[in-house]
């Protein structure tokens, strides 16, 4: 047989080796297209929850005009003096409150909430104001910290954490694949404690996020990352290579866009609205501002969100480890190693993205 020939069939289990593997960054600019533009590109208010402060019909047919002119913009309620207008920004029930007056009516918003929720307010309100003649004045009973002006250095912390822990798992399932589950697992527990420490000092000490409460933050970074990881660990056993694609779609494309980071879901479109409530990474920015912001409002139920989906991650291992045990043959040194170049040249693709 000619040299060739012979020539022939390798180039063409090369060609289809390399097409193989460019399926999953092709899917990746698929989903992170469809992912932050369907999330980002227009963001405009669905039911966004507003108030009108005041008492008797006056009040009553203010608000009512603005819902009907606003439509499913917004969801305009009424409520009975400034206090309450105050109680319900830092309880996030409510993404501004309008206060009228003859000579300087008033804005009530909670930056550190939603920067892009309190302008939104802002712009919606404004015109209001003008029909008097008069200039809207704006009042932010909950600023974010100097050093996070924006509010939304939460969401890159949120990104941090999350590339440091799915990034590991091509490690700790190709790498140690040749390792008994319960030592992948017991790796786990020490990585998410090492993402978690990063994450912190991060927030902290570093960029000066956080002012209070830096081990309340590394605690809600050490579920959020074990959870990841744990979910990672166990999807491994079944997808291999796929397991990239797979902690791509769940922790950076339906992940970063639905936590509320940039857009509170009521700047959204029902979709990644309605994940918000129960992801994990809306669990991890929300209960941090909640925290930091909030006195703690709503936090056990942001910490329970994270708990669930750790639970999860551990039903995932557990899960795997039984199917481990009942299909012996695990790869052997030199197959894993060859999986971990692979999926360390796909994390790096989904890490550039």
């Amino acid at each position: 047989m000619s040299a060739t020939a012979e020539s022939a069939p390798r180039l063409r289990d090369a060609l289809r080796h390399v097409l193989l593997h460019l399926v999953t960054p092709l899917l990746m600019c698929l989903g992170m297209g469809l992912a932050y533009m369907g999330a980002f590109v227009t963001p405009e208010p669905n039911d966004m929850p507003v108030a009108v402060v005041g008492s008797g019909q006056q009040t009553q047919l203010l608000a009512q005009n603005i819902e009907d002119k606003a439509g499913d913009a917004l969801d305009v309620r009424t409520l009975a003096d400034r206090e309450q207008a105050v109680d319900a920004l830092k309880s996030l029930d409510i993404a501004g409150a309008y206060v009228p007056d003859a000579k300087s009516p008033e804005l009530i918003v909670a930056t550190a909430g939603s920067d892009m929720s309190a302008t939104a307010a802002q712009k919606l309100f404004t015109p209001v104001a003008a029909k008097q003649g008069l200039p809207l004045k704006v009042t932010d009973v909950a600023p974010p910290v100097e050093d996070d002006p924006t509010g939304q250095g939460l969401f890159f912390l949120l990104v941090a954490v999350s590339i440091g822990s799915y990034a590991s798992v091509a490690v700790l399932g190709a790498a140690g694949a040749g390792l008994r589950m319960r030592a992948r697992a017991g790796l786990v527990v020490g990585v998410s404690f090492a993402v978690s420490l990063i994450g912190a000092a991060l927030a902290g000490p570093i960029f000066h996020l956080v002012h209070q409460g830096l081990w309340g933050v590394w605690a809600m970074a050490w579920l959020y990352a074990a959870g990841i990881l744990f979910i990672g660990v166990g999807l491994h056993t079944f997808l291999k290579r796929w397991t990239t694609l797979a902690m791509m779609v769940l922790f950076v494309m339906l992940n970063f866009t639905t936590s509320g980071g940039l857009f509170r879901p009521e700047l959204q479109n029902g979709f990644f609205g309605s994940l918000h409530a129960f992801w994990n990474g809306a669990g991890f920015v929300e209960g941090i501002r909640s925290h930091l912001y909030f006195g703690g409002h709503g936090l056990g139920r942001h910490v329970w969100t994270l708990a669930a989906w750790l639970l999860l991650g551990l039903l995932a291992v557990g899960v795997a480890a039984l199917w481990e045990r009942r299909n012996p043959g695990l790869p052997d040194a030199a197959a894993g190693a060859r999986e971990v170049e692979v999926q360390e040249e796909e994390m790096e693709e989904s890490v550039a993205v």
